[in-house]
């Protein structure tokens, strides 16, 4: 085991010199190494003693542990080229005028500090009372030459040559010049943005004014400070110690109490601006944002959450069926010990526990398996991968059958070996392209072990083995796993792993484009978005005529090792010739969201903790508060803060959009549980809605009819008797939501649309989607709204089934609905 060494310095003399003066007797604080009842000196302070005998031996006086003063020596003049000597320098008269120590070395010598100060790319460096190297690139804190003569120490390795002296530094240069800065002080003019100085904040006492933390030691400066915090939306950027930036908010110093001090008590050069002020020692120099950087709405219509049925499975995967009713799929292991895996929720009957809920059968493991819905006529959803063993090859189909009101009949079918997976999959994404076959990527082969960093397509390719593999996926393992994908309007695909995106061909699956790495935390770079770092990610909306590029929305995530939720979403356009992130920063932290594209356009974002990541036990702080993001809005007021629940919902939780417009909220399964063993979050089997604001507006939803509803891209189909109850066609919308499978923030699937219409009394005419690059083939709810307001959707296939998924699989086991 290591123990901390403490140095401390014994220096020896005949006078006081270099303007030594007497200070405050507190001043000298710090307690003997050997004697913890005695004080010896404390910063920038000796405790000084005279001998006031006559019997002391004769010699030299010593400092610094090195070499004494042997009357004038001469610099080094023999060293390797660029280096030569600059000068002997007053040090210590405001600070330390060098801002790097290296330490003190009985055998040290020039060539030994210079080596140590080349090594770190540093043009200056320096020696003092003999033995101690100090390093910089220019020296600060009002640098003075002094006499040459006051350079009068021999180095400790070599007694010829002076190595500074009391207060003395001599200074040697690799550039032929030495630059010597004033006295620093607090930045206060030409700053960023909207930035105020603030003052000098004492730090407060056991914990952070400002808790994040940045350490940059050797490029820290105010301006550099405060443009990191903006950057993530925070109003409060301090600066401690020199290298070190903190961000936060001004409401926090008043919420830790803090203090302001006299302006020289912060008194420490940034190391990226040597000629202002980076705090001090328990000092902040304080930066406020002055104006509103963060303009988080609280409406007064939230909607609300509902309790809306008692549950009788725990899902980590749920998805609505185009015969509006909701399968739910548990691991085993989970809740009930008689349950079967897979259960259908009748949304009509959830008044009637009795006939609310069927039973439905899985014959292997879904734990952590990925979902879609098909483009074929019948919709089936498709479940692939799973736990462990032959779970992991698991093909699953359900074909959704019956109406509302009526009990289904129809089970998930699955045939193991006949149809599988050529690689066992734990944690991959499913996700329809633009030819319409299934794409499937990413996982591991088991619980908790080798990465399976390769992509496969379903219905497999004729041929042996078509798996493919994705380096990027290894190298990134495991914060990868349930990755990101997007179809983009050019067909090729948006992949979302850990924190960074890519653009592959649509075909060969090579890599387009290597897009830039999505944002973390403001302190930490490397923050993920994808399990276990789990956060959640939609397409924005896309209008007609689809001229602007799509934008992808991560939200969400946490931070290696320490699990610290991440704060904030970030928007990009993958497909727009200069792709940025854009960070805008959410009302709060956000671990294991789900997110909910909803039919106006907004997003909703619910669920998922303060703290932690994703897995059993790994989160804690679950955050009860819903948020609407509305994409419409200027950056910085596109958040409005919702209502709360009062029921955790954190790993295995899940949320999607019913056809009428509210969002089903389910599951949580955390396995967190106190030091007694009992459980801090229980297993969730209730079932609940939120019932969002366009609802609680005492408003009628909006009717039509649909007399057809399979489309062809770009062709124009009418729906009838539309009846608006409080606005008119001018003020009406259509849009059209993708069918999707939640699970682990992953929205498979999602898409949202607003095609082109007109109307003409109470006959509308909608014009599909162009192509398949803007809408993949597949199914989508179709709303009309009245001004805010949705209508019930109806189900509509837009693009056919292009790949004849509707004959496959031609095995037994399994029903085919047919082209």
């Amino acid at each position: 085991m290591l123990t901390p060494l403490l140095l401390f310095l014994v220096v020896c003399g005949q006078a006081i010199l270099n303007g030594g003066a007497p200070a405050p007797a507190e001043d000298c604080n710090m307690v003997c190494a050997g004697n913890p009842n005695q004080f010896c000196g404390g910063p920038n302070r000796l405790n000084v003693y005279n001998y006031t005998a006559n019997d002391l031996p004769s010699g030299p006086g010593g400092g610094g542990g090195g070499g004494g003063a042997l009357g004038p020596l001469p610099p080094d003049t023999t060293l390797p080229e660029p280096w030569t000597y600059g000068g002997c320098w007053v040090d210590n008269a405001f600070g330390r005028i060098t801002p790097v120590g290296k330490g003190a070395s009985p055998t040290q010598t020039i060539e030994t500090c210079i080596a140590l100060c080349e090594a770190d790319g540093y043009t200056l460096a320096g020696v003092e009372y003999a033995n101690e190297c100090y390093c910089g690139n220019t020296l600060v804190r009002g640098a003075v030459l002094a006499e040459e003569a006051s350079c009068n120490m021999a180095c400790a390795g070599d007694n010829t040559i002076a190595c500074g002296g009391p207060a003395r530094l001599s200074v040697y240069t690799s550039t032929g010049e030495v630059v010597a800065l004033p006295v620093p002080v607090a930045q206060t003019t030409d700053l960023p943005g909207q930035w105020k100085y603030a003052g000098c904040l004492v730090e407060a006492v056991g914990k952070r004014i400002l808790e994040n933390q940045i350490i940059w030691p050797t490029n820290n400066s105010a301006v550099a400070c405060m443009e990191q915090c903006a950057k993530f939306g925070y109003t409060a950027a301090g600066l401690e110690y020199g290298e070190e930036c903190y961000c936060g908010d001004e409401t926090d110093v008043a919420a830790n109490n803090g203090v302001f001090v006299a302006e020289s008590q912060c008194d420490t050069p940034c190391p990226g601006d040597p000629t202002h002020i980076c705090g001090s020692g328990n000092r902040l120099t304080t930066y406020y944002w002055d104006g509103v950087m963060n303009d988080w709405k609280h409406p007064a219509n939230t909607g609300h959450y509902e309790f809306f049925v008692p549950g009788v499975v725990i899902p980590l995967i749920t998805t609505v069926g185009i015969n509006n009713k909701v399968t739910f799929l548990e691991k085993h292991g989970t809740g009930y010990p008689n349950t079967t895996g897979a259960y259908e929720l009748d949304i009509s009957l959830a008044s009637d526990f009795s006939k609310a809920w069927r039973e439905m059968h899985v014959q292997t493991d879904v734990f952590c398996a990925g979902s879609v819905i098909l483009p074929d006529k019948a919709g089936r959803q498709i479940n692939v991968g799973g736990w462990s063993l032959e779970s992991t090859f698991g093909v699953r189909l359900y074909t959704p059958d019956g109406v509302p009101g009526v009990n289904s009949t129809n089970d998930w079918e699955e045939n193991y070996p006949a149809l599988k997976l050529q690689r066992g999959r734990w944690y991959p994404t499913a996700a329809i392209l633009s030819n319409g076959t299934v794409l499937i990527m990413g996982g591991q082969i088991g619980s908790n072990d080798r990465p399976e960093p390769s992509l496969e397509i379903l219905p497999k390719p004729a041929g042996g083995d078509t798996v493919l593999h994705l380096d990027w996926l290894e190298r990134t393992d495991p914060n990868n796993l349930y990755p990101f994908i997007v179809i983009l309007p050019s067909t090729r695909i948006f992949v979302g792993y850990y924190n960074e995106a890519r653009i592959l061909d649509p075909e060969t699956f090579e890599t387009v484009k290597v897009l830039p790495n999505m944002p973390g935390a403001v302190n930490n770079f490397l923050g993920g978005r994808t399990y276990p770092l789990e956060g959640a990610a939609v397409p924005l909306p896309q209008h007609a005529p689809y001229t602007d590029p799509l934008e992808i929305f991560v939200c969400g995530g946490s931070t290696s090792g320490g699990g610290f939720a991440i704060d904030n979403c970030v928007r990009s356009a993958p497909e727009a010739e200069n792709p940025e992130w854009i960070i805008e920063r959410m009302p709060s932290k956000r671990v294991m969201p789900c997110m909910v594209s909803m039919p106006d356009g907004t997003v909703m974002i619910l669920n998922g903790a303060h703290h932690g990541e994703a897995g059993f036990g790994l989160a804690e702080d679950p955050n009860l508060t819903a948020v609407l993001y509305n994409p419409y809005d200027p950056v910085g007021s596109r958040f409005s803060v919702l209502g709360s629940t009062i029921v955790p919902r954190m790993y295995h939780s899940e949320a999607i959009l019913l056809p009428d417009g509210r969002v089903l909220v389910s599951g949580s399964d955390p396995q967190t549980n106190l030091p007694d063993g009992t459980p801090r979050y229980p297993q969730e089997f209730r079932v609940e809605v939120y019932v969002p604001p366009y609802l609680t507006e005492g408003r009628t939803q909006p009717t039509y009819d649909l007399p057809n509803h399979d489309w062809a891209y770009g062709q124009s189909y009418t729906i009838t008797n539309v009846h608006l109850f409080h606005g008119t066609s001018a003020t009406m919308r259509v849009s059209l939501i993708g069918a999707t499978s939640s699970t682990h923030g992953n929205i498979m699937g999602a898409r949202t649309i607003f095609p082109a219409f007109t109307c003409s009394g109470a006959t509308c005419t909608i014009v599909a989607p162009p192509n398949s690059g803007v809408s993949p083939p597949g199914w989508h709810m179709l709303f009309v709204l009245d001004g805010p307001t949705p209508s019930f959707a109806k189900w509509v296939r837009i693009g056919g089934d292009p790949s004849e998924l509707g004959n496959w699989p031609d095995l037994p086991g399994f029903t085919k609905p047919g082209l």
